[in-house]
């Protein structure tokens, strides 16, 4: 073997072990998968069951929705809901124990179906509290207005309510 020879060999070793010793980036650290985001998720439903805090005669989308969801169900609800609310004033129902809400959540990147995930609930009309409710099945839409989750169940409002003399307080509600 010629001296040129060895001289190359000799280059070709060094690159290699200097090779061994080059940094690299890991792909995490240079790209980002979609998936891996959080999703809001949106939906509106109702929550049945409250004792006399729900949205009452004035607001009239609550009515519309439950004779909506009715209907879906199978039940016939033509005119004023009297067969189901004994109560009605000037021809429309008493909905005390009923309250329009909007439910929000955050759904993780990653979820697998069926993994049950935290929602809050919050009242859209005049409910004054939404203590000791259930709410009913409620699609959760994405941005791009796919349904991702539903959300039902009995509520856990928290927070601390006093009332004396005519005067209320409310905290963390």
């Amino acid at each position: 073997m010629t001296h040129a020879t060895h001289f190359i060999r000799l280059i070709c070793i060094v690159l290699a072990l200097m090779a061994t010793n080059s940094w690299a980036d890991r792909v995490k650290d240079l790209a980002s998968v979609a998936a891996g985001r959080s999703n809001q998720l949106i939906g509106y439903g109702l929550v049945v069951g409250l004792q006399g805090t729900g949205d009452g005669t004035d607001v009239s989308f609550t009515t519309r929705t439950l004779q909506n969801m009715l209907s879906r169900l199978g039940v016939s609800s033509e005119g004023p809901l009297s067969d189901f609310e004994p109560s009605l004033t000037a021809g429309r129902v008493n909905l005390q124990n009923i309250a329009a809400v909007m439910v929000t959540a955050e759904l993780p990147g990653f979820a697998k179906p069926g993994q049950k995930i935290d929602v809050n609930v919050s009242a859209v009309g005049k409910a004054s509290s939404l203590r000791g409710g259930t709410l009913l099945m409620t699609p959760l839409k994405g941005a791009d207005g796919q349904i991702y989750a539903l959300a039902q169940g009995q509520l856990i409002v928290g927070g601390a309510g006093a009332q004396s003399g005519g005067a209320r307080t409310v905290v963390n509600h």
